[in-house]
């Protein structure tokens, strides 16, 4: 919106021009996420607590959380408040890729809102069953899919980039979309199991979402994805714009969510933040980076694989429970120390990932 803005104001004024500079843009995304979610925070969980949307806490969970019960919830929504606004100000409302990424974000939060409802206001522990949860999640990411896929201006859009390897990026054809289904889907439900103690996911999302912003910064350059030797996607440098919505979004509620939380994102805050993480990766190629620095989010989602199996064909657990930073707790460990812990590999991750950029 702004970016016509400075447009049109520059026939008058050339310093208006300024705008036009991705960069900029991509800073004053964060700084905007930021301001509105700390101005508007406090007034979200005010509403939440006046509307009695309160954390229900599982009995069999660990019991140092119990104390936890009635912490307002479905904080996302200050999240993608935060994201959206800070998007459409500074984002090319022209580039399709803004779109896609702005628009699956919101689905999926509305998914997770549905789910939050049906907990903390229907008071119904199911909340919604998860196989429709897991229904529109695969129509909202197919419809993401197909639309990339039959949209895709150049070979490079749907290639499969691998790391460390230069000269290996087969064409996907078809193929695409079921990567993109399984990326989306996947780390969608990723953020969405690691968000169980105080920052814990938002954190790792915030690095992984800058991380991916510069990632999208350098493919939307011809002249900075020609000596990486990774796919030039023309226009995809406006993603990182929203990247950069996310970080000062992610920053702002971090500032509410830290320990002890004063509000959680809730499942409308995790899986729309974890589906955004998947679409961006899917648009700049760079899915197998995401695994990598997303490594977190993967071992909570492995760790409840592996429990269930093992509990299904053996009788018996792997941990002593499950998601992994569960684990860690009940072996004794302080929450505080569990999630700093986790962002500190997750600083790790991001740096290799970042790496692989350059080691081809």
């Amino acid at each position: 919106m702004l970016l016509w803005l400075g447009d049109w104001l520059a026939q008058y004024h050339s310093g208006f021009g300024v705008v036009n500079y991705l960069t900029l843009r991509a800073i004053f995304g964060v700084i905007t996420a930021l301001g509105v979610s700390l101005l508007l925070g406090p007034l979200v969980i005010r509403k939440l607590r006046e509307y009695q949307i309160g954390q229900a806490i599982r009995e069999v969970g660990p019991k140092s959380h119990l104390s936890k019960a009635g912490t307002p919830t479905m904080g996302g929504v200050l999240i993608l408040l935060s994201i959206a606004v800070s998007t459409l100000l500074w984002g090319d409302l022209e580039n399709r890729f803004v779109w896609v990424v702005l628009l699956v974000t919101i689905v999926f939060g509305a998914i997770g809102w549905v789910d939050d409802y049906r907990k903390v206001v229907e008071k119904n522990s199911r909340g919604l069953p998860g196989r429709w949860k897991y229904f529109w999640q695969s129509v909202f990411a197919l419809v993401a899919a197909f639309y990339l896929y039959y949209t895709a201006q150049t070979p490079e859009e749907t290639q499969f980039v691998v790391p460390f390897i230069k000269d290996v990026m087969p064409q996907l054809g078809v193929m695409f979309i079921v990567l993109t289904y399984f990326v989306v889907v996947g780390s969608s439900n990723a953020v969405n199991l690691t968000d169980g103690l105080d920052g814990l996911a938002i954190m790792p999302t915030v690095m992984v979402g800058g991380a991916l912003g510069l990632c999208a910064y350098l493919a939307g350059n011809v002249n900075f994805a020609n000596y990486l030797h990774i796919p030039y996607i023309h226009g995809a440098g406006e993603v990182a714009v929203f990247c950069g919505a996310i970080v000062g979004a992610g920053i702002g509620f971090l500032w509410f969510n830290t320990y002890p939380a004063q509000v959680f994102m809730g499942d409308v805050g995790s899986l729309a933040l974890g589906a955004a993480l998947g679409i961006v990766a899917v648009i700049i190629r760079q899915e197998v980076v995401l695994f990598i620095m997303g490594g977190i989010f993967v071992a909570e989602t492995v760790s409840v694989i592996l429990q269930v199996a093992s509990f299904k064909t053996t009788g018996k657990r792997i941990f002593r429970m499950a998601p992994l930073h569960h684990h860690f707790e009940l072996k004794g460990w302080p929450e505080p120390r569990v999630i700093v812990r986790f962002w500190i590999i997750t600083i790790i991750l991001v740096l290799f990932g970042l790496a692989t950029l350059k080691i081809r």
